[in-house]
């Protein structure tokens, strides 16, 4: 146990709705951290350098979210190469010399929740969405051994960055327009990372799904979306938003903290918090 003042944070705006307090601090309660906390700051992107360059020897890290993945990286000293290869960072961890590192835990937390699901090596996938999300779950992607990515768009701009980072994971990757026909016949694992609402019309489509396929939406909020419910409707194994979300703390907690997460009880704290009744 430790009773030193330590903390953390996760920045974006808005930021409000965040459940990463309630996941961090739970954590840190069952450690015996009891010197840290985690809290959730507003943050525009044109305001992170000032504000990450005004924190204290105190501040241990900080977890990003929307507007802010790209804009962490301008901030960092050092930068992982999972970060790197997507453009994106979700985390930042104070070094000894009081500079900044960034890292990118959504990868690697995809890939476990994936691997948890059940899809198989040399998966065939379909991606909806072509944003900084989409590039995370790419990189997932190659680390999974996916043998093909067909990508849905709505920007094809959009496609084609995400396209040259599929060439250099060494990714066969295929730009599909997003008002085309169902393309999903044959994939093992189709993955929204659109916002709420965006892939609904979808949801027709979803209900002759193989139901062998693995569906991942990155939404959590509202939940089901009415693409997941066709999911299950079809019988297919589901991946939530929620599930990400604890898989990228935990790998987060670890690097602030530098001790193992308890993870039973930060899961055991997200699912109290999205009880009915509570937000």
């Amino acid at each position: 146990m430790t009773r030193e003042r330590r903390r953390a944070a996760v920045l974006g705006k808005p930021i409000a709705h965040s459940l990463s307090p309630v996941i961090h601090n739970a954590g840190y309660a069952a450690a015996g951290l009891t010197g840290w906390s985690y809290t959730a700051i507003e943050c525009a992107e044109a305001e992170l350098a000032d504000l990450v360059a005004g924190l204290g020897p105190e501040w241990a890290g900080l977890s990003l979210t929307m507007p802010l993945k790209e804009a962490a990286l301008a901030v960092a000293g050092e930068v992982s190469p999972v970060a790197a290869a997507t453009g994106a960072a979700n985390t930042l961890v104070r070094r000894p010399d009081g500079s900044w590192a960034a890292d990118n835990t959504d990868v690697p937390g995809m890939v476990d929740v994936l691997v948890e699901a059940g899809v198989p090596a040399g998966a065939e996938v379909l991606l909806l969405g072509a944003g900084g999300t989409a590039r995370a779950a790419l990189a997932a992607a190659a680390q999974l051994g996916v043998r093909r990515v067909a990508c849905r768009v709505r920007r094809h701009a959009a496609g084609a960055e995400l396209a040259r980072l599929a060439d250099t994971l060494g990714l066969r990757f295929e730009i599909v327009d997003w008002a085309a026909p169902d393309a999903s016949e044959g994939a093992d694992l189709v993955v929204s990372t659109v916002p709420k609402g965006a892939a609904d019309g979808f949801a027709a489509a979803a209900r002759s799904w193989r139901p062998e396929t693995v569906f991942f939406d990155v939404v959590y909020d509202p939940w089901p979306t009415p693409l997941a419910e066709a999911a299950v409707a079809a019988g297919c194994r589901i991946v939530s938003g929620l599930d990400l979300l604890l898989a990228q703390a935990v790998g987060q907690f670890t690097q602030f903290t530098g001790v193992p997460a308890p993870v039973p009880q930060m899961r055991a704290a997200l699912v109290a918090a999205r009880a009915p009744g509570r937000r």
